[in-house]
């Protein structure tokens, strides 16, 4: 990766997503091949001490490093803007290690109260058994996050836009807070992609991914990334060398491959969720609906500012509440019924019983996550017939 490249912060270019692969092969290769092996051989017992002693680059072993791993993280630093990062087996592997690797006993991290279910577990149930502490703030009240931080705080770990509330928060504002404390500032960038917002360009440390999601974008593998500056990958490389969390060589050839579809797949997501929202705000079955680029988004403006567009998923709160949101998922008879998102076809989710069921009533009300609170991976088929589906769930299921 040369120095323009790396320096070309937060300008997504679809060229570098098509054109950026490993080194072809005497066989002269024109997509990149799979390299499915275990381990590589030395040329001599010199070459292997120097490979070992990180004196020279190369690959030894497939859970260090491997040419498919290589070329699906250097894409995504170039379209996130970050100088370095690694490949994990899955997004709640990224999510962890991007904290734990840099983390001690008796450190504290300032989160916001809007995570994903997963995180909040590491937060609130794995991470005090070694004695990292975690305080919670909210999104909506940017003013208190200030005097939450402790001597002992060193991460700020936001997910922006939040899953599945689709809050917002600056990011902008959080690096700056982040430099005047000297605090690392790590962002799950997952819902929108690096197509739609490049969290290292206001300021982020680290930015973390779950590549199962829109930079699959067809529900078949498995996947994770961190990516940030060389000094925290360093660190995040090291750990995750000696504790394995590695992604097989075929999902990250396959994942290098759907990046160069990531733009065009975007753009339809984002079309059709947007139709999708402003249609669903006038249905009188709806009590709400938040996209982050409806003008009634309580951060629309902000949306607007930090991000290309609105992302793929659309929330809304059907009348009725858990019991008619139940019903409701029941009749959909297209649109699928699954944890997932980020597919090629439409999903709906109820977080309260699913992704977020580990918490309480009173943590999942916390973060707007209500009974009959419903979240839809907008998917790429025609909108008319993913309205028509809706349109029938919510009828059949008064």
């Amino acid at each position: 990766m040369s120095k323009e490249e790396k320096n070309r912060k937060g300008s997504y270019s679809q060229t570098d997503a098509i054109r950026s692969q490993h080194e072809r092969t005497d066989f002269r290769e024109h997509s990149v091949p799979l390299y499915l092996t275990s381990s590589f051989v030395f040329d001599d017992a010199e070459q292997a001490r120097a490979l070992f002693a990180d004196e020279v680059p190369g690959n030894i072993y497939t859970r260090f490093s491997n040419p498919n791993n290589t070329e699906f993280i250097q894409k995504l630093c170039l379209l996130e803007g970050t100088e370095d990062g690694i490949a994990t087996a899955s997004g709640m592997a990224a999510m962890y290690i991007s904290m734990a690797s840099i983390l001690k006993t008796g450190d504290h991290i300032l989160a916001s109260r809007s995570v994903f279910g997963s995180t909040h577990q590491i937060l609130n149930v794995i991470f005090p058994k070694i004695n990292i502490s975690y305080t919670y703030a909210d999104i909506t009240d940017p003013e208190s996050w200030e005097g939450k931080i402790q001597p002992n705080t060193k991460m700020i770990f936001v997910e922006t836009p939040s899953n599945p509330a689709l809050d917002i928060i600056d990011i902008e504002w959080l690096g700056k807070l982040a430099k005047k404390h000297n605090l690392i500032l790590n962002v799950d960038n997952c819902f929108a992609t690096p197509y739609l917002q490049n969290p290292a360009q206001w300021g982020a440390h680290l930015v973390t991914h779950s590549a199962t999601k829109f930079i699959d974008g067809q529900g078949r593998v498995i996947g994770g990334a961190v990516l940030g500056t060389k000094e925290l990958i360093k660190e995040v490389r090291f750990f995750a060398r000696h504790t394995g969390p590695s992604m097989s060589p075929f999902n990250a050839w396959l994942l290098s491959k759907s990046l160069e579809t990531l733009a065009v797949r975007m753009e339809r997501h984002c079309q059709n969720a947007l139709e999708l929202a402003t249609y669903l705000e006038g249905n009188s079955a709806i009590l709400r609906v938040k996209y982050p680029f409806l003008k009634s988004h309580p951060q629309y403006e902000l949306a607007k500012k930090q991000m290309r567009h609105g992302g793929g998923i659309v929330t809304f709160e059907i009348t009725g509440g858990i019991d008619r949101g139940r019903k409701f998922l029941n009749s959909l008879k297209m649109i699928s019924h699954s944890a997932n998102l980020g597919d090629t076809r439409t999903i709906a989710t109820h977080p309260a019983s699913t992704t977020h069921s580990k918490l309480t009533n009173e943590e999942r009300e916390a973060v707007g996550i209500t009974p009959g609170l419903i979240r839809v991976s907008v998917g790429l088929e025609d909108l008319k017939d993913v309205i028509a589906d809706l349109d029938q769930a919510i009828g059949n299921s008064q």
